[in-house]
């Protein structure tokens, strides 16, 4: 998969508010599929398992089993291309404009 194929799989994952509260749940430790259902109730199984999927698709996620648990890891990895990618870059480029910009009111 190419670089930015990879990158929309990843935006197309972070659009969805359901997901990026489930990247969140994930931040902290692992959790086991069961666990986040119950996290969400207001979702079904079935719906839950479809976010797990796409966020899996996009790398974000990594699945172990361990007997029937299904065990769901933050793979940050993929955030960080990102935040590298576009964030980083245009951050420093913002902070070199606020500094000429304060020296400027200064001197």
């Amino acid at each position: 998969m190419s670089r930015d194929m990879k990158s929309d799989s990843v935006f197309k994952a972070l659009s969805a508010p359901i997901r990026r509260e489930i990247l969140d749940e994930l931040k902290d430790h692992p959790r086991t599929t069961g666990d986040l259902c119950a996290r969400f109730p207001e979702l079904d199984r079935c719906t839950v398992m479809q976010h797990l999927k796409v966020l899996e698709g996009a790398d974000l996620v990594l699945v172990r089993r361990e007997g029937r648990e299904r065990w769901n890891h933050l793979n940050p990895l993929p955030i960080k291309a990102i935040h590298d990618r576009w964030i980083g870059a245009y951050a420093a480029r913002a902070v070199d404009m606020l500094d000429r910009m304060k020296r400027d009111l200064e001197g």
